[in-house]
């Protein structure tokens, strides 16, 4: 059987932060995608970017890449303000086990 699908990275979804992330737009184009009977979404590595920001190319095959995560959500269920998240993602501010903790389904 034969099946059709997309080729369309995390970061070229639409976001108002400058680049895509695990938010509301993409879960649209999940549904975008089933009313347009594909059945596969490929995505690049999801791991933090390495030299020249290449996927490929990453410094962890454990670690994803905190760009990814949805700040809105995250404001949401942890009350940082925006200032405080480049020391979230540099991992300064943020104890993950207790602040994060219930942000994500």
């Amino acid at each position: 059987m034969r099946a059709s699908g997309i080729l369309l990275p995390i970061s070229s979804l639409p976001s108002s932060y400058g680049i895509g992330a695990f938010n509301k737009a993409a879960y649209k184009f999940v549904d975008q995608l089933e009313k347009a009977g594909q059945k596969y979404w490929q995505i690049l590595p999801l791991g933090t970017t390495g030299y020249g920001d290449s996927p490929y190319q990453s410094f962890s095959a454990y670690a994803g890449n905190p760009y990814f995560i949805d700040i809105d959500d995250l404001k949401a269920g942890t009350g940082y303000a925006i200032s405080d998240y480049p020391k979230i993602i540099q991992g300064a501010a943020c104890q993950w086990h207790k602040d994060v903790k219930g942000v994500y389904p």
